[in-house]
């Protein structure tokens, strides 16, 4: 059993029928439609919450979003911004009997700025969702206790630093004179 803070996640992910010329080659598209707050009530498997012509909303419980010590930098940038927010990373899925065509399913959820850029960095899908005010404080809580920023370091003159010609070798300032012009 853990001894990190913890909270447990559903994600909603929402197929929504696109329109206009690009509906030709891609009827549908998938998107994230919220994350929620699961107290153990909404199951373990995933569900169709709703269907109609124009959507549908799929709910996927049994995310855990844990809080590490070594990543308190990370919920400080995203309590501290104007918008904080969820993070989900999520991937398209085969067709199964559970779903007749290709599905998006969530992988990962994080309130971690610096999950959400190395999933990023990656190359995987990853989109974002407000996060409440209960949830932005308790993950401000924790960065406030948690994190401590680094002292700046001096950076040093460009004047003090050695010249390198364009293939990183020592190089030295010529001042136009010759020597045998004197």
């Amino acid at each position: 059993m853990s001894t990190r803070p913890s909270l447990q996640t559903a994600v909603v992910m929402r197929r929504e029928r696109i329109s206009g010329p690009m509906s030709r080659w891609q009827p549908w598209r998938w998107v994230l439609h919220d994350v929620v707050l699961d107290d153990g009530s909404l199951g373990s498997a995933p569900r169709l919450l709703r269907e109609d012509d124009n959507q549908a909303l799929w709910l996927h419980p049994g995310f855990t979003v844990e809080l590490f010590k070594d990543d308190a930098e990370g919920y400080y940038l995203n309590a501290t911004t104007p918008a904080p927010c969820w993070f989900v990373l999520w991937r398209m899925e085969e067709a199964d009997q559970l779903a007749k065509e290709p599905m998006a399913v969530p992988v990962m959820v994080s309130v971690s700025y610096h999950d959400a850029g190395r999933w990023l960095d990656a190359q995987e899908n990853v989109e974002q969702v407000p996060a409440s005010a209960e949830v932005t404080a308790w993950m401000a809580e924790f960065a406030q206790t948690h994190w401590v920023e680094e002292p700046k370091r001096r950076k040093r003159p460009e004047s003090f630093k050695g010249l390198q010609d364009r293939f990183g070798q020592p190089a030295s300032v010529s001042t136009g004179k010759h020597r045998g012009s004197e």
